[in-house]
């Protein structure tokens, strides 16, 4: 008696192919067995709660993160990406889904109109460029310049950075190696820009308004970003001005010419120590010192811990326009934190 289980034969020679969702039911159930093989992009769907953050912590970020991965094989569908390309072809800055450099040339090439897509970088001029054509004979070129990605903000020279480095058995904050993708790759980041530029523009009925990360970056206020930034310094912190102290009751009252002797003389010797002691106020270093401590926050806390260590609101209590920048300095990092709340 043959007591082996039936079990289906396996068939050589098969086509490979996708397994494609085909309604929001089969959406979701691949989406939840991707974020529970922790295979979702942490950009995408953010960093877990704690271990003993509670189930309903857990349950709430289990739902995110599916909801977010759902969101991106959607997006990819309607761009003809399988889910999993989707996945590897999609980050999410601002809110927003973004195309990584090659994810936009993938969708591109992938529709059936493009002719070709050919990018480079002239040493000679200092340019990364593209050059595409579409299958109808529209053509177009584009070049991105060391010196546009300078007035962008964008191009990253300096060799060394503030980070976290190990002495004696502790963390401390110095110098380290600059790990910024301008600084690493720049003729090949000035080459991913003019792609997009050119792509964008050329196959605007293909993409439909995606834009490529780097770009996305820079509208969200993120040119160059860096794991483990050093926070702003404490020097920084900036406290409202205390009130005038009352005088003292026991003052006995004075003869009129020795009063307007002593003013003067104390007058002169705050004059003074105001000349010694006053520095003009640099906004460019407070809002640097300030996007860099936010960037190095990683959850909504962590933002309101800084917000509330600059005391923007006592520092710019009479100055709206700064107050409005900081404010956008702000909301950009909370995006980035939880993108779903983005629009």
């Amino acid at each position: 008696m043959n007591d082996r289980p039936n079990l289906p034969a396996l068939v050589a020679g098969a086509s490979v192919s996708a397994i494609i969702p085909s309604n929001l039911e089969e959406t979701w159930r691949l989406s939840t067995m991707i974020v529970e093989a922790d295979l979702a992009p942490q950009a995408l769907i953010g960093r877990a709660p704690a271990e003993d953050a509670g189930d309903e912590a857990w349950k709430r970020w289990g739902k995110k993160a599916t909801s977010a991965v759902a969101t991106v094989m959607m997006s990819g569908a309607e761009l003809g990406l399988p889910p999993m390309v989707a996945l590897r072809s999609f980050t999410v800055i601002g809110g927003r889904p973004a195309l990584y450099g090659d994810g936009l040339i993938n969708v591109v090439r992938r529709s059936g109109r493009c002719a070709y897509v050919r990018t480079g970088y002239d040493a000679a001029k200092k340019v990364g460029w593209c050059e595409a054509k579409r299958i109808d004979g529209e053509e177009k070129r584009v070049e991105f310049s060391e010196t546009e990605a300078r007035n962008a903000g964008l191009w990253d020279d300096k060799t060394t950075r503030r980070g976290k480095v190990w002495k004696n058995g502790k963390q401390e904050w110095g110098d380290v190696p600059n790990d910024s993708t301008w600084h690493r790759y720049p003729q090949r980041m000035l080459a991913w820009r003019a792609a997009g530029y050119c792509l964008r523009e050329l196959f605007a009925d293909v993409l439909g308004g995606i834009r490529d990360e780097f770009e996305a970056r820079e509208i969200a206020g993120e040119l160059i970003e860096h794991h483990h930034e050093e926070p702003a310094p404490a020097k920084a912190k900036l406290m409202p001005p205390s009130p005038p102290k009352p005088p003292s009751p026991s003052a006995a009252i004075k003869p009129q010419e020795e009063v307007a002797t002593e003013q003067s003389e104390e007058g002169t010797a705050t004059d003074s120590s105001e000349v010694e002691k006053e520095e003009p106020f640099d906004f460019g270093k407070f809002f640097e010192d300030l996007q860099i401590a936010l960037q190095g926050a990683r959850s909504i806390t962590d933002v309101e811990d800084v917000w509330n260590e600059f005391d923007v609101e006592a520092r710019f209590q009479d100055d709206d326009d700064s107050r409005q920048l900081a404010d956008r300095i702000k909301s950009r990092r909370l995006l980035a934190l939880n993108p779903l709340n983005g629009g």
